[in-house]
């Protein structure tokens, strides 16, 4: 739940923007000590507790201004620390993902900006984004003592209306902003039964035996064109059904469904490494974030489907050429699930799969995307 911070009575309502605007400032001036002869007072940044009183005095704008920008009290390092730590709705501007920048700019995600504090470290849940092919979670970690690398472990897993959904794939990865801040996104694959709003639970656990907690309304963006697709091929045993692909600011969605004869002892049939090049009329070629999938075996053979996410395109594309293709890994393997439970470990063995060559085909782009 979030917190608010009283010193004798109640705080007025946060001018957020007047406060960043402060802390630009601020920060702004701090840093231009660095070419005075006078050495400023340096300032310790390992406790929580000093940070307090900045927070407070930044209900009023000019305070803060004069309390940042007074290079007496404030030295560049805290300046350059205190720069890193991005400001709620930013870590997926910051992120490098153009869907994930696109989509926040166009106010597109759910910001939500929840805080828990846990041993010293606190995390923010910072925004939302669930589109056609994944949710996507921006969090920000600022902790009083650096942390290992692998502190979090795989990540944050989710709930939907307080239950574990049927079954989930997706994947975790942090960016390091400094020993002490760093930023991490998860994203989990959309599956077709997915509720178009829902409340979603999120937890995040550190090697300390900390568990973070929080519960945050998510709703499927409504900016999304659908075009049917309806291609179908076959090659080397592979049916190969692609059904539509989906355009938004957030990126490109190919949904697909894939089967191949095999045994429910070995899962490991070259429909399930199926992935897809994407590139405009022009050659240039749409970035693809692949996807995680999940396959089915009944009858004697698997059937795998998945939602392939991609960069958004331009509005002058007017062709994608996507050309299927699988992508076999050197290594691995996977654990089976029966329905009791019990998990068996799969080894991957490549010499009993082989290259497939697919056709390439072509989606004409609709007029409304462009």
């Amino acid at each position: 739940m979030k917190k608010s911070f009283n010193v004798n009575g109640p705080l007025p309502e946060f001018p957020r923007d007047e406060v960043r605007g402060a802390i630009a400032k601020g920060i702004q001036q701090a840093e231009e000590q660095t070419n005075m002869s006078q050495p400023p007072v340096q300032m310790k940044r390992k406790s929580k507790r000093k940070r307090k009183p900045l927070l407070y005095i930044a209900s009023t704008a000019a305070a803060f201004s004069i309390m940042i920008g007074s290079a007496a009290y404030v030295s560049p390092t805290f300046a350059s620390t205190l720069s890193q730590l991005p400001i709620v709705g930013s870590v997926f501007s910051n992120s490098g993902l153009l869907g994930l920048k696109q989509a926040s700019e166009q106010g597109l995600t759910s910001t939500i900006g929840e805080k828990q504090t846990i041993n010293g470290i606190s995390v923010t849940v910072d925004e939302v984004l669930y589109d056609e092919s994944n949710i996507t979670v921006g969090i920000t970690i600022d902790s009083e003592k650096e942390l290992s690398n692998e502190y979090f472990g795989a990540g944050i897993d989710f709930t939907i209306n307080g239950k574990n959904p049927e079954a989930s794939s997706g994947s975790y990865g942090e960016k390091v902003l400094s020993p002490t801040v760093r930023t991490g996104i998860a994203t989990f694959d959309v599956k077709d039964n997915m509720p178009d709003s829902f409340e979603m639970g999120l937890v995040l656990e550190g090697k300390g035996g900390e568990k973070w907690e929080f519960t945050a309304p998510v709703k499927k963006i409504t900016d999304i064109v659908y075009v049917p697709v309806n291609h179908h091929q076959q090659a080397e045993g592979i049916q190969l059904d692609v059904s539509e692909i989906s355009l938004s600011p957030s990126g490109v969605a190919l949904t697909y469904e894939a089967t191949e004869k095999g045994t429910i002892d070995n899962a490991q049939v070259g429909a399930s490494f199926i992935e897809f090049r994407m590139t405009d009329e022009h050659g240039k070629e749409i970035t693809s974030h692949s996807g995680g999938g999940e396959g089915h075996f009944n009858d004697g053979q698997w059937k795998f489907s998945s939602n392939k996410s991609f960069d958004p395109i331009s509005k002058d594309v007017q062709k994608l050429v996507i050309t299927p293709y699988l992508m076999l890994p050197s290594d691995g393997g996977g654990v089976q699930i029966d329905s009791a439970g019990i998990e068996t470990k799969i080894p991957y063995d490549k010499s009993a799969l082989k290259e497939v060559k697919f056709q390439p085909f072509t989606v004409e782009i609709p007029s409304q995307q462009k």
